[in-house]
């Protein structure tokens, strides 16, 4: 009887808590759609359910992130109803104090986004990647408060309001242990240094503490030693003890150097033979019997997998290994290749070119569907691309198929390539300059390049139309086409320019082309009703026609069409005047161009670049004073008015008392370093130093009514520098050069500014 009774008290109980539910509602649920939600409930209509059993659907609902609260409510007719509290919408994101109003900041850093549900959680991570990202820069004891606000509509405004901590700067710099090399040598490469004398100054060290790079320092350290054959070196982890009362800080490294290894053998071992040994050691520059060099290791390893991996050998591995004999101090380096298989391309995906067409990006890669695998044909491949100049960046993706096979798949951004351009500048002599262009690199995404010039000043008119195609019928010849005038005016006289051009060229390899050109012009002289000039001696300013043929060939290997970071260019053309017309002359014009980006001994992404010009001419008949060789102005000689630097003859008629009449030769050369100046605008700073050389030999030409056959000076020799601002703006890449001349003289015409728009850095 007991047991009966106890059955019945536990059965009573379990039904007191149990349910059978007839229908389901839903109340204040926004983001989740009721069909979503009944599917994740457990039970349906028409079942019994007990409090568990709402507990744990709570929690489900819970877990979607979307609400703040839930609760359950059962009327007496079986219906069961969810109440949801959602969280609040975020509609306003801002910072106070660092960073205001950086958009990049907000989405990378803060990592929430308008528009999403209002999570504490989330809240907090943010604010710590904040003080983090703050930390970067060297500074602590930052702080992060949040402040929310409700707005009318329900959701929030977000305020990040930082207080940015202080920078620790370095004070001393000590290393323990140190004798077989130099310590100056580890600041070169380290990123924490010590805060130079006057280290506000530009190309001084300020000592600012960058704290995430200290974990790092100390590698660079051992490499540099590795560099020199110390493979036993051991660099601890760097002490630093900080004085919170002024933030400044002395770091100090301990180094254990050991003792130098030189190289007893280099072996190669092929899981498979794939190539010859000794053409593997043909590229080899560590030297047995002399110090190891990790990083002639590291360049040498690479060389050995661009070689196999030419072969078609996709996906070679070149595992290096170092045998070291401790007692006699000796190391045998052996570089063990694993060449896979053979790997042929299956397919060549296109992207993100909504403007170019597919066949444009196509006709610059060196690797096709069907074709065999090339690591150099694909490197050589990204730097075509990057020549067009008619994309931001480009990417070539390797996807494995198999072992056998890959897909490239090549991700273009593009670029504006139709433009205004816009060119000019100030100088004493020429006024203001003003140039406008219309100009379409890759017009319709056609690859063809058609421009329309217009260029007026004080003194001087320019207009022009042409179209050029760098790719006929996407073969390796190209053709132009131009059409011009022209008008120069000088002191009492104006030359008046009519002409046409076109021509023929042929690519030879994919670094190497030629050009066969043809130009014809009429040029006529205007003179003022007091010009001194008398027939009797106007032989240079009688009117003449030119009719000339230009042959050229030119090799490049850059990367970029604006902005190359590696590689050079050196060209050489030769003109020929005299196949009809009045003159009679030979031309030689040569140019070279190097780029070295210094990204990975500077850490920052500058640029070095080196450029020259050598210009030549040899009368051989008749040769006009405009067809000789000027410098000044972007593109020569920095800091003094284009055209400016002449030899030059004596004419009284002229308010200096000299006449420029040009050299029959000139060489100037540029040293510029590019530095990254607002990365996110693609704006950049220029330094630079300009030097040119222009001189004359022989008779000088006949000038005005002295008929002077004497130079007044025949060698000049001048130089500027100064700084820019290089800016790829949505309309085009802008110049803005601010030159200071080097050398002048009395009767220099000097220029301090000067800009260009639409033409490559």
């Amino acid at each position: 009887m007991r047991n009966i009774l106890a059955l019945f008290v536990i059965l009573l109980a379990v039904n007191s808590f149990a349910y059978t539910i007839n229908s389901i509602k839903y109340e204040g649920m926004v983001n989740m759609s009721e069909s979503v939600a009944l599917r994740m409930l457990k039970f349906e209509v028409g079942e019994v359910v007990d409090d568990k059993m709402l507990d744990a659907s709570i929690k489900t609902y819970y877990k979607q992130g979307y609400f703040e609260d839930i609760w359950t409510t059962l009327d007496k007719d079986g219906v069961l109803t969810f109440h949801f509290k959602e969280k609040p919408l975020i509609s306003k994101i801002e910072l106070k104090g660092w960073k205001e109003n950086d958009t990049e900041i907000i989405d990378s850093v803060i990592g929430i986004k308008v528009g999403a549900l209002y999570d504490e959680k989330k809240i907090e991570a943010a604010k710590k990647r904040i003080i983090e990202t703050i930390s970067q820069d060297g500074k602590i004891d930052s702080v992060v408060e949040v402040q929310k606000e409700l707005l009318d509509n329900g959701s929030y405004k977000i305020v990040f309001v930082v207080n940015e901590g202080e920078e620790i700067v370095i004070e001393e710099l000590r290393y323990s242990g140190v004798s077989g090399l130099d310590s100056d040598e580890f600041n070169e490469i380290i990123a924490n240094k010590e805060r130079e004398f006057m280290g506000w100054f530009w190309g001084r060290d300020d000592g600012k503490m960058n704290v995430n790079d200290l974990a790092y320092d100390p590698l660079r350290i051992r490499d540099i030693y590795m560099q020199h054959g110390y493979l036993d070196v051991d660099v601890k982890e760097p002490f630093a003890k900080v004085n919170f009362d002024n933030y400044t800080a002395d770091i100090s490294y301990q180094i254990k150097e050991g003792e130098v290894y030189t190289v007893s053998a280099i072996t190669i071992e092929q899981q498979k033979q794939v190539i010859d040994d000794e053409k593997i050691k043909e590229l080899i520059k560590l030297e047995i019997g002399k110090p190891f060099n990790v990083e002639t290791f590291r360049n040498d390893s690479q060389k050995i997998k661009t070689l196999i991996a030419d072969l078609s050998y996709a996906f070679v591995q070149v595992v290096p290994d170092l045998k070291k004999d401790k007692e006699k101090k000796e190391v045998e380096v052996v570089f063990k290749i694993a060449p896979g298989d053979k790997v042929k391309i299956r397919n060549v995906v296109i992207a993100g070119n909504s403007r170019t067409l597919d066949r444009i990006i196509r006709r610059e890669l060196y690797l096709g569907p069907g074709d065999m695998y090339s690591l150099t044909d694909l490197s050589d491949s990204r730097n075509a691309l990057g020549r067009l100049g008619f994309f931001d960046g480009n990417t070539i993706e390797e996807k494995r198929i198999d072992n056998k096979t890959m897909d490239l798949v090549v991700k273009v951004k593009e670029a504006p390539t139709g433009n205004i351009q816009l060119g000019g500048g100030y100088g004493s002599y020429g006024g203001l300059l003003v140039s406008i262009a219309v100009d379409d690199r890759n017009i319709w995404g056609s690859g063809i390049n058609v421009g329309l010039k217009i260029e007026r000043s004080e003194l001087t008119s320019n207009y022009s139309f042409s179209i050029s195609n760098p790719r006929l019928n996407d073969s390796d010849f190209s053709g132009n086409f131009s059409i011009y005038t022209s008008e120069y005016e000088y002191d009492d006289y104006t030359i008046l320019t009519d002409g046409l051009s076109l021509g023929l060229g042929h690519r030879f390899t994919r670094h190497v082309s030629g050009y066969l050109g043809y130009g014809f012009s009429s040029n006529s002289y205007e003179f003022d009703e007091n010009s001194t000039i008398y027939n009797e001696d106007d032989y240079y300013y009688e009117n003449y026609s030119k009719s000339s043929v230009t042959v050229s060939i030119k090799y490049d290997d850059t990367d970029d069409f604006y902005l190359p970071r590696k590689g050079f260019m050196l060209s050489q053309s030769i003109e020929g005047a005299g196949l009809g017309g009045d003159t009679e002359f030979l031309k030689s014009r040569t140019s070279f161009g190097i780029y070295k980006g210094l990204e990975e001994w500077l850490g920052f992404d500058a640029i070095a670049r080196y450029k020259a010009k050598i210009n030549y001419v040899k009368e051989m008949g008749y040769l006009p004073v405009a067809e000789r060789f000027y410098l000044g102005g972007i593109g020569s000689v920095r800091g003094y008015e284009s055209y400016s630097l002449s030899p030059t003859v004596e004419d009284a008629q002229q308010n200096d008392g000299v006449r420029r009449v040009g050299g029959e030769f000139s060489a100037s050369n540029s040293f510029e370093i590019s530095f990254p100046l607002v990365p996110k605008a693609k704006m950049r700073l220029v330094t630079y130093l300009d030097w040119g050389y222009v001189s004359a030999s022989g008779d000088a030409p006949l000038v005005g009514s002295s008929s002077s056959s004497a130079y007044l000076t025949n060698n000049i020799s001048r130089g500027g520098f100064g700084a820019g601002l290089e800016w790829f703006s949505p309309v085009g890449p802008i110049q803005l050069m601010f030159s200071k001349p080097l050398a002048e003289e009395e009767g220099d015409k000097t220029a301090a500014f000067e800009f260009t728009m639409g033409q490559r850095f």
